[in-house]
Formats: C-alpha cells, sequence, structure tokens
C-alpha cells in the first residue's frame, strides 16, 4: 500500500514509519521538514505547514494514496481539512487519538464503550481529540468517509521525547536515590511499547471491520507503580530503599493542601500547538501533574494517583488479529538499553529537591 503519514519525524510518526517501510509498504510524509529523523531512504517527504490550509491543500490536494496515518493531528480542523482533501481519495484514514479522552473514576479495565470526559477538568489536548472524532465519525456515518481511530495510551520506548516519565526512574536508580512509592504501591498503570503500537497501526490498515470505530491501542500486560519501580531497580542493578507515601500525604499533596517546591527540572514540550486557552485548563491541575512524576501517570487532572487506568486492546486483536510482542519488563529493558547508551536523554539532569522535601515530612 501506498501509506501517507502526516508528521512522521518524531516519537511515533518516526517508528510507524520504520514498520511500514518494514513491512513492505510504500511511506510518504508529511510535515513542516524541521525535524531530521533518521528515516529509510525510501521514503518521500512532502514539506507542508498544516496550520497554513492553503498550503496544505495546495501540497495534498489531488494526490491519492490507499492510506492516510493521521499522527499529527490535534484540533478538530485538522480533520476537517483532511476529510476535504481525501474524500474520494484515500481507501482509509486512520486517526491516532489517545485514552486521555476516557472519564475517570473506573476500578476496572477500561474499553472502546466507556464514556468520554468533555468537562472543564479535561485538558485541550485530550477534548480536541475528542471533538476530532466526532467530526470523523459523523463523515463516516453520513458520508462514507473510511475513517478509523487509533487510541493510544501512554507510550513507552526509545527516542521518547518526554523525559519525566520512564528516563525520570530510570535517573533515580541510576542516582542511587531513595525511592517514594505513591501509597502502597498497587495502583494499577498501562503502558504501550512504541514498536507494539505501531505494529497495531500498521494491522490496521485497509481492515474494513476498523471504518467508523475507535480502538485502544496499548499493551496488555498491566503493572503496578511498585512493579514499575522494580523493573527499573533490576534493569539498572540498583537496590534502591523505597518509602511509602501514605495515602493522607498523597491525598495533600495532590491537591496542594501540602506543598512543595515546583520542579525545575527539564522542560520538554511535544509539539501539539495548544491554543492561547489551554492553559487555562492546566493550571487548576500543576500540583497534580508535578507530583504525577514520582512514578509515570496517565492524565493525572483527570485520574487520581489511586486511580487504576488499565485500557482493554481485545476489539483491536479481534478487527486484525494484532497483539501486543512485548511484556511490560521486555518493553522496559529495550527502552532503558536506549537511554543508557544515549547520552543525550542519560545525562538529563532531573530537579529531585522537592522529593527530598518530601522524605523530609516522612
Amino acid at each position: 500500500m501506498h501509506v501517507l503519514v502526516m508528521g512522521g519525524s518524531l516519537f511515533n510518526g518516526r517508528s510507524l514509519v520504520h514498520r511500514l517501510v518494514a513491512d513492505g509498504h510504500q511511506v510518504t510524509i508529511s510535515n513542516r521538514g524541521r525535524t531530521q529523523a533518521d528515516l529509510p531512504e525510501s521514503v518521500d517527504r512532502i514539506i507542508a505547514d498544516r496550520t497554513d490550509h492553503d498550503a496544505t491543500r495546495a501540497a495534498l490536494g489531488g494526490r491519492q494514496f490507499d492510506a492516510v496515518v493521521d499522527m499529527s493531528g490535534y484540533h478538530p480542523e485538522d480533520v476537517e481539512l483532511m476529510i476535504e482533501i481525501f474524500t474520494g481519495n484515500v481507501g482509509h484514514y486512520i486517526f491516532v487519538s489517545s485514552t486521555t479522552i476516557y472519564s475517570s473514576g473506573k476500578a476496572g479495565t477500561y474499553d472502546e464503550s466507556d464514556p468520554v470526559d468533555r468537562s472543564a477538568d479535561q485538558n485541550e489536548y485530550a477534548l480536541h481529540k475528542i471533538l476530532a472524532e466526532d467530526i470523523l465519525f459523523e463523515a463516516h456515518r453520513n458520508d462514507g468517509f473510511p475513517a478509523s481511530v487509533a487510541a493510544l495510551s501512554m507510550v513507552l520506548g526509545p527516542h521518547n521525547a518526554i523525559p519525566s516519565r520512564e528516563q525520570r526512574m530510570f535517573a533515580r536508580m541510576r542516582d542511587g536515590r531513595p525511592i517514594l512509592v505513591p501509597g502502597d504501591g498497587s495502583t494499577k498503570g498501562l503502558v504501550g511499547f512504541i514498536e507494539d503500537q505501531s505494529m497495531a497501526i500498521s494491522a490496521m490498515l485497509g481492515v474494513e471491520a476498523t471504518f467508523g470505530k475507535r480502538f485502544n491501542v496499548t499493551g496488555d500486560d498491566p503493572h503496578t507503580d511498585l512493579r514499575y519501580m522494580q523493573a527499573c531497580a533490576a534493569l539498572a542493578g540498583a537496590s534502591p530503599e523505597f518509602h511509602e507515601v501514605p495515602s493522607s500525604l498523597m491525598d495533600d499533596l495532590w491537591d496542594a493542601k501540602v506543598s512543595v517546591a515546583a520542579d525545575k527540572g527539564p522542560r520538554v514540550g511535544l509539539q501539539i500547538r495548544p491554543t492561547e486557552a489551554a492553559l487555562e485548563r492546566v493550571l487548576p491541575h500543576l500540583a497534580k501533574f508535578q507530583i504525577a512524576t514520582l512514578v509515570q501517570r496517565l492524565q493525572p487532572n483527570l485520574h487520581r494517583w489511586d486511580h487504576h487506568t488499565v485500557f482493554g486492546v481485545d476489539a483491536l486483536k479481534e478487527a486484525t488479529g494484532w497483539a501486543p510482542a512485548h511484556t511490560f519488563e521486555q518493553a522496559m529493558e529495550e527502552t532503558y538499553n536506549w537511554w543508557i547508551n544515549t547520552p543525550a536523554v542519560h545525562d538529563i539532569e532531573h530537579d529531585f529537591a522537592w522529593e527530598d522535601e518530601i522524605l523530609g515530612l516522612l
């Protein structure tokens, strides 16, 4: 198949492009051309800034593709433009969404039928993913536009651009730091390994059973906070001291009833093109986002520190035959090996001063 990838240079897009080429597809990417990436030589590039709709129409209009995978659609108008350009010109359009869209509070596994959150506590990134999905599903119902949605969960793996996730835990182990465990460490989470998620999207291509539907795309090996920490310690050959932070103190930290210093560590933002209004939704939750870096946590503005965030992938397995190839520990190992051998990320200096303040409170 000839597949157009919108984006294609950074973390998720880069991995997908490599997977599609390995699976024998002809791949073209479309982006601003500002990011250098080690992509296969066979990949063609179209230079177009999708925020400039006229330029994007000029670059993509009239072209036909067997499939389009939209990795860089962050706002409703992004997909409206894609529908305009590709109606009648694409066999399958896959929009990459996120499991951050789901409402909080479910004790068990989330599936695609669970409600999404459109409340004032939702951040702009997830809300705009929801609105983009609305537009696509309506276009499918009304006009047969061949759209599917792949909702990625927290992605783990080599080339991750967010150092406050697994890389921060690796650094704690490297530095021999004491490890703060939220509560008793039993809160469950789920990460999706980058290679598994790329294989999942590749498996969706051209599968009509996926049209007009959303599919969770992540791993199928949930972890507890403590398992996450122990896996990182084993990889680093570390024997850290684990300090449980009582639930009452975690609640007070989460709700900013007890304050610690602001994290002054690296601020690496994803290129998700937030609007000027986006910050207004984030400000009430800043304390939660910082405390959530004690261990990788999904969408802290919605999910409290002791809420389980596990997403089922049975629907995607049934529709495509895909299944994750990596256990949680295997995914961690591949990610750690990249991190330890990549000075640009291994040498990042993280700010742990505020964690020491919590240790002092204990």
